[in-house]
């Protein structure tokens, strides 16, 4: 059974940083994608970023050049840097594996 924990949301400054974690548990984690996905109040959850197990990222355009994706060095975790942050950036962040969720961490930036 897949358990997928993030940490590390909270309240920052427009410009902010912040960074998440996303600590992995169960078999077949190590060595599959994972991904990074946020929900805003009213609004579909979305895609943010993903790694593959060889470490090719992929953004998505609204956060291209401010956020970045890593696999630690235990491979069953993954961190999400977010520089820059935005208001529009608020959500609830999502670490996600095949079908498997966590229940997310929720950030808010301030204007």
């Amino acid at each position: 059974q897949v358990q997928l924990v993030e940490s590390g949301g909270g309240l920052v400054q427009a410009g902010g940083s912040l960074r998440l974690s996303c600590s992995a548990s169960g078999t077949m984690v190590i060595m599959q994608p994972m991904g990074w996905y946020r929900q805003a109040p009213g609004k579909e959850r979305e895609l943010v970023a993903a790694i593959t197990s060889t470490g090719y990222t992929n953004y998505a355009d609204f956060v291209k050049g401010r956020f970045s994706t890593s696999r630690g060095s235990a491979e069953n975790t993954v961190y999400l840097q977010m520089n820059s942050l935005k208001p529009e950036d608020t959500a609830v962040y999502y670490c996600n594996v095949g079908v498997n969720w966590g229940k997310g961490t929720l950030v808010t930036v301030s204007s």
